[in-house]
């Protein structure tokens, strides 16, 4: 894989933000939501192992984009009638998704690393 400069990720990634809000305009099933997720974390495993940084500080700047992601997106999976409830739910519905993404992003990395083994841990 090419390396690619912290810049250069920042800049995937915020195109695939934009991406997905544009999706997400029209309706988003959780489905949906929970495959732009996986996307998402993809991404960042693929780009990240070329950036110098520690493997937390990764794990960190990834659940991040994750939390940008839910913020930006996850309330167009959610019908108009249940918006009451979506709004005192939010919060616990953000930390149990970014738990998931945390393991997801281990079983990711785990099996990036075994279809490329080339790629060495940070």
């Amino acid at each position: 894989m090419p390396e690619i400069t912290p810049d250069a990720l920042a800049a995937e990634v915020s195109k695939f933000l934009a991406d997905a809000r544009a999706k997400a305009a029209g309706g988003l099933t959780v489905a949906e939501f929970g495959s732009l997720v996986v996307d998402l974390l993809r991404l960042a495993v693929t780009g990240l192992d070329s950036v110098p940084a520690d493997g937390p500080a990764k794990k960190a700047w990834t659940l991040g984009v994750v939390a940008l992601l839910f913020d930006s997106v996850a309330g167009y999976a959610v019908p108009l009638y249940l918006q009451p409830f979506w709004l005192l739910a939010k919060p616990a519905i953000r930390a149990l998704v970014l738990a998931a993404a945390g393991g997801a992003l281990e079983q990711i990395l785990s099996i990036t690393r075994a279809a490329n083994p080339e790629v060495k841990p940070a």
